[in-house]
């Protein structure tokens, strides 16, 4: 039920417009679903946090601050956090998911049919193991009621609750469900655009954060700006190959949910994914490095699941093989770009625009 502020007019369900002030669940306290809070709480709504660690709501709430994953940032006394599910969920008007792929659809069934009838917003770029899911569509399996939305983009949570300039993206097929979320979460230093093309920048989302592990490696061992241009390029050459085999538009790849948070992950000492491979290429196995991150990176699981499900479509994804082949397989690194030069294709660009004559 939506919750209208004092003396405003009624409107038909699911037209939020911008001067309402809104119930907001968000589900994840890690670093991005905090930063989420943040700004919806600064634009004036209502905002709870569901986390799972009564030390981690002590601390949103004493002292608006989340010292595990965001320490040194003040968040908007506004958000309230709790570790009660069915509280933080129960009168929200908008949801937005942002936990671990591998808790996701537990989190959903446990959520249930309390979120029926809301909006629905994943933020989680991963992928389901065994069967290869994306979030959306876990919510659509799960959920009968809902408006189904993801968010996705250059997203580093630091820089968001630093209110660095940030751009996001939007997407579902519900139009008015985009132009809420741009009015939940339009700022003067946070933009969001709109796509319909929900699978694609979904799986955008998912795929970078492989690369990402692959320009961490190359970062520590010494890679320079023209070998780094070289892996990133490629990378997307590879990823809208496998998306759109899948079913995905190549352009959704060339905005900011593409190519935009596959720079920002691939460059950023910020981005988890990042952090992992450079520290693969230190020398830390892979237990080892997860450790020192002490977060979740969604890349290796990604990895895992991207490489059977190109083996078995027949899918060209050099950087993948290489990738897996070291982290699963025991082979060198330094086997890793050189390995990609010998065996890639002659092709620049993997889509080109035809008119016709």
């Amino acid at each position: 039920m939506t919750v209208k502020p004092e003396n405003a007019k009624p409107e038909s369900a699911g037209n939020v417009q911008s001067s309402e002030i809104l119930s907001i669940a968000i589900l994840g306290g890690g670093s991005f679903g905090t930063a989420l809070a943040d700004i919806s709480a600064t634009n004036g709504h209502r905002v709870k946090l569901w986390m799972r660690d009564e030390t981690q709501v002590q601390s949103i709430n004493e002292h608006h601050e989340n010292q595990r994953y965001l320490p040194g940032f003040q968040i908007n006394p506004r958000v309230s956090a709790d570790s009660d599910l069915d509280a933080v969920i129960s009168n929200a008007d908008i949801v937005f998911i942002a936990i671990p792929s591998k808790s996701f659809r537990d989190v959903i069934r446990k959520a249930g049919d309390k979120l029926n009838g809301k909006i629905v917003i994943s933020t989680t770029k991963g992928i389901e193991p065994v069967t290869f899911d994306l979030m959306s569509e876990i919510l659509r399996e799960e959920l009968d009621n809902i408006r189904l939305g993801v968010l996705s983009g250059p997203n580093l949570a630091r820089e968001v609750v630093a209110k660095a300039l940030t751009a996001t993206v939007i997407a579902s097929e519900d139009d008015a469900l985009c132009q809420t979320i741009q009015s939940v979460l339009h700022c003067d230093y946070f933009r969001v655009y709109s796509n319909s093309d929900v699978y694609g920048v979904e799986l955008a989302g998912a795929l970078k954060n492989i690369y990402a592990i692959v320009c961490g490696m190359g970062a520590a061992l010494g890679m320079g700006e023209n070998t780094h241009s070289m892996l990133i390029t490629r990378s997307l050459a590879e990823m809208s190959r496998f998306a759109v085999t899948l079913g995905a538009n190549p352009m959704t790849f060339l905005g900011l949910a593409g190519v935009g948070d596959l720079v920002a992950t691939c460059t950023s000492e910020l981005s988890r994914n990042f952090q992992v491979g450079r520290a693969l290429g230190e020398g830390c196995s892979l237990q080892e490095a997860e450790q020192k991150l002490g977060q979740v990176a969604e890349g290796v699981n990604t990895l895992q699941q991207v490489k059977q499900k190109a083996d078995e479509l027949g899918i060209y994804m050099p950087l993948v093989d290489g990738l897996y082949s070291i982290i699963f397989e025991g082979n060198a690194i330094e086997n890793l770009v050189k390995g990609m030069m010998l065996r890639e294709q002659k092709t620049d660009v993997e889509f080109m625009s035809r008119q016709s004559i």
